[in-house]
């Protein structure tokens, strides 16, 4: 049960509302230049399918916004690939290492195999389009059915549902979605549910009608309290049901957070300006040449033309009255050839500062390995910032949450990921760069420290760092055998033996 009145959840529901309520403009003229697809009104349920491009006359910002999109899926979570993996923790003994370095990797398998059965690779690109456009996302994950192919089922929220609540550090803390159910639907997820007499008469008159329902996932003692709330439109709201998860199904990322605020920023707001330009420009530029190709117009009133019934199309026959000029064209005052000179400059920094023209594909030539490495040095630099956010954000609770599902389930040993007994490695292509950065520095050590002589080489944990490189690198666990057991059993008794006697020295 929660721990919250049903009058406090909505209240907190409603500050959060208000709260969001300054940025729905903002947002809104990012979802119109930028990803026109999912502009739909803040305050109301999504409408999928619905056109909102009629004010776009300019594709830059939506393709670059795709652009990106795709690059930050193929560098933090490409769909297929194992971009993460689980690692014995710091105080795991030698001993132990191996043994229980094969069992993570088996875990591994069995997370990404959900992972690649599942719809993540859909979901997680919708988010990342919402997350490049306005700077906000959120990504649900739920337990699939039993029976399914995958133990997870992810939905991207769209952010006209959601609305956030902060922590006592300001981060993301409470959650809250508003979305449309149908009666039908609403009592299968909600079979406990005790609607009001009044509302099912009326939902049993129209069968079209859906019922607006507000779930909050809010912090509370040992997980995530939550609450399934019915929205009856300014009378009192019906609590649906309540739970608790041990991790958040909700699981929202910035781009990028601005100080004291809550909500995240996003490189089409840094752009935005230059956007509603191109788009203007080319509305301009549009109408010039409608009027290039049919004209300007002027005619006497002879009474015998009528410009209504006038159509400028090959072989129409005008007829005029005999001495009149008929119909003339009116010249244009001047040209508008400034467009061209406007249009390339502002395309260039819309893609610059979308980052098409530094992670975008590589078209003609082939590449050398020496630029190979350093187009990854300059993506590490760019999404620095941004990868550590995500990491910290979206991939260690996405992760999180799935190790919880799978382990309730049953499909996995039941183990806590705490960084001490098990470890969390990244894999994407952005961190394998920084770890091959790692690895480089190291072997410049090992390689300087050998030719200062034996005294030096002896310095070097030969097994130590062969391990360290296989874990840096990826290397699967079970590659990597034990040491030998009798020097390791050795080196546990001299410490054994040398530990008293610290302890007895002044």
């Amino acid at each position: 049960m929660g721990d919250l009145s049903l009058e406090a959840v909505w209240s907190r529901y409603q500050r959060a509302k208000k709260r969001r309520r300054c940025w729905e403009n903002l947002w809104r003229d990012c979802y119109t230049y930028a990803l026109p697809q999912r502009g739909a009104g803040f305050g109301l349920e999504f409408a999928p399918g619905t056109n909102h491009s009629e004010r776009l006359f300019d594709g830059t910002a939506p393709d670059a916004v795709e652009q990106l999109a795709a690059s930050l899926l193929a560098e933090l979570s490409p769909p297929w690939s194992l971009w993460f993996g689980l690692i014995p923790g710091r105080e795991i003994g030698a001993l132990e290492r191996g043994a229980l370095a094969e069992t993570l990797d088996l875990v591994t398998q069995t997370l990404q195999s959900h992972f690649d059965r599942s719809n993540f690779a859909v979901e997680i690109h919708q988010a990342f389009l919402d997350l490049v456009t306005i700077g906000s996302a959120t990504l649900l994950l739920e337990e699939a059915p039993v029976g399914c192919l995958s133990a997870f089922r992810l939905t991207a929220v769209p952010m006209a549902e959601m609305a956030f609540e902060a922590g006592p550090s300001g981060q993301i803390a409470g959650h809250f979605r508003r979305s449309a159910l149908p009666l039908d639907l609403l009592q299968v997820r909600f079979p406990r549910a005790d609607l009001p007499t009044s509302i099912l008469a009326e939902c049993r008159d129209s069968t079209e009608q859906s019922l607006p329902v507000v779930e909050a996932v809010l912090p509370a003692s040992g997980g995530h309290a939550y609450y399934a709330i019915l929205d009856r439109d300014g009378a009192q709201p019906v609590l649906l049901a309540t739970g608790r998860f041990e991790t958040s199904p909700f699981i929202s990322f910035r781009w990028l957070k601005g100080a004291g605020e809550l909500y995240g920023r996003s490189p089409v707001m840094t752009v935005l300006p230059d956007i509603k330009t191109v788009n203007k420009v080319v509305e301009l530029t549009l109408k010039n040449a409608s009027i290039a190709v049919t004209g300007i117009w002027q005619a006497d009133d002879d009474g015998v033309l009528n410009p209504a019934n006038i159509r400028l199309v090959p072989g129409t026959i005008i007829p005029k009255a005999v001495g009149s000029s008929g119909l003339t064209p009116l010249q244009a005052p001047g040209r508008f050839d400034v467009s061209t000179l406007m249009l390339d400059e502002l395309r260039g920094r819309i893609r610059h500062t979308l980052l098409v023209d530094r992670l975008g594909p590589i078209a003609g030539r082939q590449m050398t390995a020496t630029e190979v490495l350093e187009r990854s040095a300059e993506m590490t630099r760019l999404l620095g910032a941004t990868y550590g956010r995500l990491q910290a954000e979206l991939l260690t609770p996405l992760l999180m949450r799935a190790i919880g599902i799978l382990r309730r389930r049953g499909d996995i040993p039941n183990f806590v990921l705490d960084g001490r007994t098990v470890d969390l490695l990244y894999k994407s292509p952005l961190a394998r760069q920084q770890a091959r950065q790692d690895v480089q520095e190291t072997l410049l050590w090992v390689e300087s420290a050998t030719r200062l002589g034996d005294e030096a080489v002896q310095v070097i944990d030969i097994v130590a760092t062969t391990r360290w490189l296989g874990d840096r690198l990826g290397v699967p666990g079970h590659l990597m055998r034990d040491t030998d057991p009798t020097l390791l059993e050795a080196a546990q008794l001299l410490a054994e033996a040398v530990e008293p006697i610290g302890e007895d020295t002044p």
